[in-house]
């Protein structure tokens, strides 16, 4: 039900989680970006085919607020909400040379869902992320806990960059594993259904700057679900059909003011 930005991942290596708090800027910047994916994969469950997500973000030194939204546009999965936004917030806070504590908020929002359907209409997501980099990689372990659902999910994100001076670009890969466990994965049932599950991805993006304050972002990742079941009561449990393995292209176009 919940969904995220894991089919931006590889676009957004170097996204909020990464703010320092250090040399603060006294203006803000505001990053406007369109994108399409093949492929609307979230924490290893396929939501959709082929979409379309523009997101906007502000920030302001340590500050990172935004909205990131999907279209399908293809491939619709029956009973997931289009459109969909997501409206996020963090603080980093610098604890240490080399690292940062993030604490952040995601309210899920899903106006065309239906209730009746088993569907949430939002669902809202505290977290908190760890950065911490080694040489040139970046490791962000983070926890999450939706209050809707009702359950928390573990996550650990590795990313490196690769210089490609020779073409004034940059090979950003990434690499994330998690679990989550939910025990209200559906409204209106009882008993509760139950959702838990492991996944992972991988990615690789390389950006192309276009002019001064725009560039255009190209990436592949592979997202795959495992261990991902549902049960309600006393019931047995089944497979999550929705679990399954997808590569996927993404194409963003990023404008910052």
């Amino acid at each position: 039900m919940k969904k995220t930005m894991l089919s931006l991942a590889a676009l957004a290596i170097g996204s909020l989680l990464t703010a320092q708090t250090t040399n603060e800027p006294t203006t803000g910047s505001l990053v406007v970006t369109s994108a399409v994916t093949s492929q609307y994969m979230f924490r290893g469950a396929r939501l959709g085919g082929t979409s379309f997500q523009p997101s906007i973000e502000y920030g302001r030194g340590s500050l990172v607020a935004g909205l990131w939204t999907n279209f399908p546009l293809q491939d619709k999965v029956a009973g997931q909400s289009a459109p969909e936004f997501d409206f996020y917030g963090s603080y980093s806070l610098e604890v240490a040379k080399d690292m940062t504590v993030v604490p952040g908020v995601t309210f899920y929002t899903y106006p065309n869902a239906v209730k009746l359907n088993g569907f949430y209409k939002g669902t809202f997501e505290p977290n908190i992320a760890f950065n911490y980099t080694i040489g040139g990689l970046k490791l962000t372990p983070k926890l999450y806990y939706d209050l809707v659902v009702k359950g928390p999910t573990a996550e650990l994100t590795a990313a490196f960059s690769v210089p490609l001076a020779a073409i004034a670009s940059e090979l950003s890969l990434t690499a994330t594993v998690g679990t989550f466990k939910l025990t209200d994965y559906a409204p209106n049932n009882t008993p509760n259904i139950k959702n838990w599950g492991d996944y992972y991805l991988f990615g690789v993006a390389m950006p192309f700057q276009v002019s001064k304050t725009s560039k255009i972002t190209v990436g592949w990742s592979y997202s795959a679900g495992s261990n991902n079941f549902l049960k309600q009561g006393s019931l047995g449990k089944t497979v999550n059909t929705a679990a399954i393995g997808r590569g996927f292209a993404t194409v963003g176009y990023t404008i910052t003011y």
